[in-house]
This record gives C-alpha cells, sequence and structure tokens, in this order.
C-alpha cells in the first residue's frame, strides 16, 4: 500500500518499497498502468468508487455494505493530479481523540473517543477551476465631515460619481464533485497545499478507497462562482475605501472559466458509535483537520447558559452598586 510517512509504494508482506516517481520495475508496471483504475458499485447506496486493479471485493466506505467490482474506468475518466496522503491511519485516530477532548459542550462519554467505529482513507474527487473576474461597478460615495463653529454643529456632506473596473484572478478553486460526499463538510476541510500535488498514478491508492467524480466541471461550475464571490465583492469594498457611505447603481461582474482539472484529494472518514448513533466526521488526509458535528450535551448547555446569566447579573448588580442605585 502507499505509505504516507515514507511516500514510497510498500509490501506489507515482505517489506519491498517502490518509489512512485521513478519508473516501477517491469512487474509493478504491469500492475499500475495508468489506465488500470477499476470502477465499482455498491449496489445498497450506489457510490461509485475506484480503486487499483487487484482489488476483487471491498466493503462499501459510506453504507458498509460488500460490493462487487465493475468494469475498469476509461483513460478519460483518470484524474490528472493527486496529494497524497501524509496523514497515516495512526495518526488519524490520534488527532480525532485529540479533537474530541476540546468540545467544552460535547457529552463526558463523546470526549473520551474510545468508540471509534470505522476509518477509512479515501481519495475524494474534486475540480480545481481557474477563474478571471472582470468586474466594473458604478455608483456614489459621500464623505461626510463634522464640526462645530462657535454654538453650530456643521455637518457637510460630499457626494461623489464613483467607477470602478477590477481584473480578478482565482485559481485552483476547489469545489468536490462526489455526490456521496457532504459539500459542506468537504468545504470545512479546505485548505488543501496545492504545491503538493502530484501527477496522478495508481500507485497512490493503494491501501485507499477512490471515488469517481459524479458532476463534471461544466455543472459545478456555478458552484465555483459563488465560493469566490464573496471574495470579489470584498475586493470591491476594498476598491472604495475613505468614503463615508457607498451606494452602488449598478455592478457588472463577468467570468471567464480558463480551465479545470479534475484531482483527487485525500480525506479520512471515520465513523464513530455514541449512544447508539452513528456521527460522521472528515479529516484532511494532508493536514489533519478535522470537521464534523459532534453531539452536545444539555447538562453542559444548561451549566454554560446558566453560568452566563449570573455571571451577567453579578456585573449589572455591581454596576448598579457603584452607581448608588437599587437593584431590582
Amino acid at each position: 500500500m502507499f505509505d504516507g510517512d515514507s511516500g514510497m509504494l510498500t509490501c506489507e508482506s515482505c517489506g519491498r518499497q517502490d518509489n512512485i516517481e521513478e519508473k516501477l520495475d517491469p512487474i509493478a508496471q504491469q500492475v499500475f498502468e495508468k489506465d488500470e483504475a477499476i470502477e465499482y458499485q455498491c449496489t445498497s447506496c450506489g457510490a461509485v468508487l475506484i480503486t487499483n486493479k487487484d482489488t476483487s471485493a471491498t466493503v462499501c466506505s459510506f453504507c458498509g455494505s460488500p460490493v462487487v467490482l465493475g468494469d475498469r474506468l476509461s483513460g478519460q475518466l483518470a484524474p490528472s493530479m493527486v496529494i497524497p496522503f501524509t496523514v497515516t491511519e495512526q495518526e488519524a485516530i490520534q488527532a480525532f481523540r485529540k479533537w474530541c477532548k476540546r468540545g467544552l459542550l460535547t457529552p463526558s462519554g463523546f470526549m473520551t473517543a474510545d468508540r471509534i467505529k470505522e476509518i477509512t482513507g479515501i481519495y475524494v474527487p474534486f475540480w480545481l477551476y481557474d477563474l478571471h473576474h472582470d468586474a466594473e461597478v458604478y455608483g456614489e460615495g459621500t464623505k461626510v465631515r463634522s464640526y462645530t463653529r462657535g454654538d453650530y454643529h456643521i455637518t457637510e456632506t460630499e457626494y461623489y460619481d464613483v467607477y470602478r473596473r477590477l481584473k480578478l484572478n482565482y485559481v485552483k478553486v476547489p469545489v468536490d464533485a462526489a455526490d456521496k460526499m457532504d459539500d459542506t463538510l468537504m468545504d470545512k476541510l479546505e485548505p488543501f497545499y496545492y504545491e503538493h500535488l502530484k501527477e496522478f498514478k495508481t500507485p497512490y491508492l493503494s491501501g485507499y478507497m477512490a471515488e469517481k467524480y459524479s458532476q463534471n466541471d461544466t455543472q459545478l461550475l456555478p458552484r465555483a462562482k459563488d465560493k469566490v464571490i464573496g471574495y470579489i465583492r470584498s475586493a470591491i469594498k476594498d476598491s472604495v475605501s475613505g468614503y463615508t457611505t457607498m451606494n452602488y447603481s449598478n455592478q457588472r461582474i463577468a467570468t471567464t472559466h480558463a480551465s479545470a482539472r479534475y484531482v483527487l484529494l485525500p480525506v479520512w472518514i471515520l465513523t464513530y458509535d455514541y449512544n447508539r448513533q452513528e456521527h460522521m466526521f472528515a479529516m484532511n488526509g494532508q493536514t489533519g483537520k478535522v470537521v464534523g458535528k459532534p453531539p452536545l450535551s444539555k447538562l453542559k448547555i444548561f451549566s454554560w447558559f446558566t453560568g452566563i446569566s449570573a455571571g451577567t447579573l453579578l456585573i449589572l448588580k455591581l454596576i448598579s452598586l457603584s452607581m448608588g442605585g437599587g437593584f431590582l
């Protein structure tokens, strides 16, 4: 399997290691040709996954059901690049347990982090978009000045016609392309460090799951645009700083889709069994960042709000006493 620590393809039986970046020997080359990724589909939940050609049967990482392999993927469906796992399974478990202990409002039983039911390393498909934007805005800005002259308080307001045109480029905007993955969860896993992207080679999949993209780059382009619109508006706002108020009469934002690359990014999926319920969490397989929604303790929440209320009442009472007044 691929060893994230050494970056080598390691045989667990004999200990042999091969450098994926170098040309493999003839036997290994026969096993890991670029077009030999395998597609199989879970008959229970419909998840479509890929792995190397030696896999004959496995368990669906999404629903736990056994699955049967399907036909091999065509070369067109092979990713262009991949970020290999650098967080090992044991490191992922340790990082998750440490993260659980930081939950101030989670039940004490959850914080022990001793009920990890399953952990699966999955290469999740993403489209990385390069987007060019031409933003043009018209508006009216004001500058307000207030001063006192004699017995009069004077306010002066100056009005300005404002025009700005900005050219903004955003590169490697990530959008996950797997229907089975929660978009909000995947967004929170960012950032990934794209300087570590490597040319896709199937040995990186060894020992891990990998899902095929469900939607192509054209279908997901609107979502990529939505992800950067906040940054565009922030850039426009920064460009008209110095005005007291700004009212826009017209805004035009034209987006040019420069390119999109299909890549695989490493994600650990952890299933945690607590109080007879399963909770799913995700971890960035490159940085160790954990995201998910842990259960909340009603008792801790009540105690927390009670403490806040008591503290607020005490502060109000002290203020009242310091001002010589009573306190109701």
